[in-house]
């Protein structure tokens, strides 16, 4: 399958930058096309802004606000700094990240078998947090997965996407489906969000364990979103990411435990972790929107 890169064209009046997958890697292209009435430095000014475009200031913001906030495993920023960072990232546009409003990421040359791949790029990781993007095309998924002991702020750039998240609340527990079956393992979860979101939208925050820690992303049109993670995946430090497949509360009732209503049952749902599904493989590619200056502190 070959797809654009995001369709990723930035074009000005003396040149186009384009951004083009190949077989599952990423190829970017310059190419110059001068005027007449252009002289030769002019033309090579704006070819340098435009592979080389100026850090918006409220991506360089965001950068410093968690060099200063995160402070690694272990640690949860607290509400003043998670407040602050939030009010960033609603701040921040497409554009922000070198993105235009207008462009159609992953438009498939040609049918398409199966769902669309993901693919992420990094902005920045360090030991104590990552910027990342992930473009999400029509009808892709990002498989229900989980955060452990990360602060995640998600802040949806372009298109619309459904999320449906949540958090534990109950111990393990089998459930006997007949004699020669295995008993899955399920944990009852809390219900925190089963709704679509349309760019712009506020950003949201999960928490290592509170928040919608446990969410799942599914494109309903072309999307970008930008992930804040402190701190990131770590397999080495336990951050290791689980998948799960949720089923219906009234599938598996509580043995009348709980004593809830059938309207109270939809905020419930049993989460049983399952071996990294097919969609959890990802596409990456580098890094070409405007770069943030790693100030020294």
């Amino acid at each position: 399958m070959m797809m654009d890169a995001g369709g990723c064209v930035e074009q000005g009046k003396n040149i186009i930058t384009a951004a083009k997958h190949v077989n599952k890697r990423v190829r970017y292209a310059n190419k110059t096309i001068k005027k007449n009435n252009r002289s030769s430095s002019s033309c090579k000014k704006m070819r340098r802004e435009a592979v080389f475009p100026r850090v918006p200031e409220v991506l360089q913001q965001l950068f410093v606000s968690c060099r200063e906030i995160f402070k690694g495993p272990g640690t949860v920023p607290p509400a003043s700094d998670v407040n602050k960072l939030r009010s960033i990232l609603d701040k921040m546009k497409a554009e922000d990240v070198g993105l235009g409003k207008n462009l159609h990421f992953f438009k498939a040359r040609g049918a398409v078998k199966g769902t669309p791949r993901v693919t992420c790029t990094t902005i920045y990781q360090c030991d104590e947090f990552s910027l990342c993007i992930f473009f999400i095309p029509e009808a892709a998924v990002i498989p229900l997965h989980n955060h452990p002991g990360m602060t995640v702020f998600s802040k949806l750039l372009l298109g619309t996407m459904h999320i449906k998240s949540y958090d534990w609340i109950g111990s393990i527990r089998s459930i006997k489906k007949n004699d020669t079956t295995p008993s899955p393992q399920l944990r009852l979860a809390r219900l925190k969000a089963n709704s679509a979101y349309t760019a712009p939208c506020d950003t949201s925050v999960l928490y290592p364990t509170t928040g919608g820690n446990i969410h799942e992303f599914t494109a309903v049109t072309p999307c970008a979103v930008l992930d804040v993670m402190g701190p990131p995946y770590s397999k080495d430090e336990g951050r290791d990411c689980s998948y799960y497949k949720d089923f219906p509360y009234r599938d598996h009732e509580d043995g009348g435990t709980r004593g809830v209503s059938e309207e109270e049952g939809e905020c419930y749902g049993w989460l049983q972790e399952i071996e990294a599904p097919e969609g959890a493989e990802m596409d990456r590619m580098e890094y070409f929107g405007p770069q943030i200056k790693q100030t020294t502190f």
